[in-house]
């Protein structure tokens, strides 16, 4: 409990009393059936007000209830099922082409899946184009197009704020089209994925942070703002450690759509990711602890041939310890480092080799 004290408001009546000084001073000289009259007036006004404060909080509760239907009946159409193996999830209608965006993690390693429209109870096949777990994304496409097929329009991922009210479609436990609201809770967060249950294990930078519910079902969906465009792909829930990982309410994470477009733009032109964005150290790194078993970086297994590391001089062997300002003490947190930086950008990796402290400069290459 907080232990610094909040001074309480005055009571109402004391206002009243000021109020009422006031008006004996700028009036005095008015009789007592003139000051009646007026306060009448007064309360009079004041009814009217609070009368006509009514309907407008209605309209303005019935605009917003609008708002909510017109952007259902405008996305939802763009947002499927998919069926896998083992696996259910959502995905939103790319283009007029058929292409479908979805989480990697949604397509695993399968090759072939059975898509829903929200028009339809009819399934179509589909085959995937090509997965990219690194941003857990992934595009398939639909072996024939229904008609009347829609595309999602999807936002520009800078002009998402705090306080947005958002809304999630997907099939959340398998219920298809189904429709959840929040707002933006935060943005850019850098976010790393568990590999637990079919997960990727990426880091993923940017993300949008939603109070909306986000379930199992709801990954590759649509998280929409109020002017019906897409700004993010829902990924994953927060889970709580204390709770058994359980997840935590509340706190879901989508990809913004920069990325969704970036990623899924090469995948539909070139069948690949050509140019990531994601900067790179060009190692293959483990964890280490110190002799009091506490987390002390990233220990370079390997390191590739003509890589940013390869051209600073780290070596196997080396512990990095620091890359730019940022401590490194596992592998994570060394991820999460390099998705806040960008392919070519120059900083430093401080590490330890044989128990002497190095630093050096890298240019950062692209994964």
């Amino acid at each position: 409990m907080d232990a610094r004290r909040f001074r309480a408001p005055r009571p109402i009546v004391t206002v009243a009393a000021l109020l009422c000084c006031a008006g004996l001073l700028s009036g005095c000289s008015d009789s007592p059936s003139a000051r009646s009259g007026e306060s009448g007036e007064k309360e009079d006004s004041t009814t009217r007000a609070a009368q006509a404060a009514v309907p407008r909080a209605a309209r303005a509760v019935d605009d917003l209830e609008n708002g909510y239907l017109k952007v259902i009946e405008d996305v939802l159409p763009s947002v499927v099922q998919i069926m896998a193996r083992n696996d259910l999830g959502s995905g939103v209608v790319y283009d007029g082409q058929g292409h479908i965006v979805t989480n990697a993690h949604v397509v695993g390693d399968e090759e072939t899946f059975r898509v829903t429209t929200a028009n339809s109870e009819d399934t179509i096949t589909a085959k995937l184009v090509y997965s990219y777990p690194q941003q857990d994304l992934a595009v398939i496409k639909l072996d024939r197009v229904p008609r009347g097929l829609k595309a999602a329009r999807f936002g520009d991922s800078s002009k998402v704020e705090v306080g947005q009210i958002v809304l999630a479609m997907g099939s959340p436990l398998g219920l298809s089209s189904s429709v959840t609201q929040g707002i933006v809770s935060a943005t850019g967060r850098t976010v790393t994925e568990s590999r637990a249950e079919g997960g990727t294990g990426a880091t993923i930078a940017n993300m949008v942070q939603t109070s909306a519910a986000i379930n199992p079902g709801n990954s590759g969906g649509a998280l929409v703002n109020l002017d019906s465009r897409v700004i993010g792909i829902p990924t994953l829930a927060a889970t709580d450690p204390g709770q058994g990982d359980d997840a935590a309410p509340g706190i879901g994470f989508a990809i913004p759509a920069s990325t969704v477009r970036t990623i899924a733009d090469q995948i539909v032109r070139d069948g690949r990711v050509t140019e990531s964005g994601r900067a790179a150290l060009g190692i293959t790194g483990r964890t280490v602890v110190d002799e009091d078993y506490r987390v002390a970086g990233v220990a370079v297994v390997e390191v590739m041939a003509g890589g940013a590391a390869d051209r600073a001089g780290i070596e196997p062997g080396d512990v990095i310890t620091r890359l730019g300002d940022t401590d490194i003490t596992t592998i994570t947190s060394l991820a999460e480092a390099l998705a806040s930086a960008r392919p070519g950008e120059r900083t430093t990796v401080t590490y330890t080799r044989d128990g002497s402290e190095k630093t050096v400069d890298v240019t950062l290459g692209e994964q």
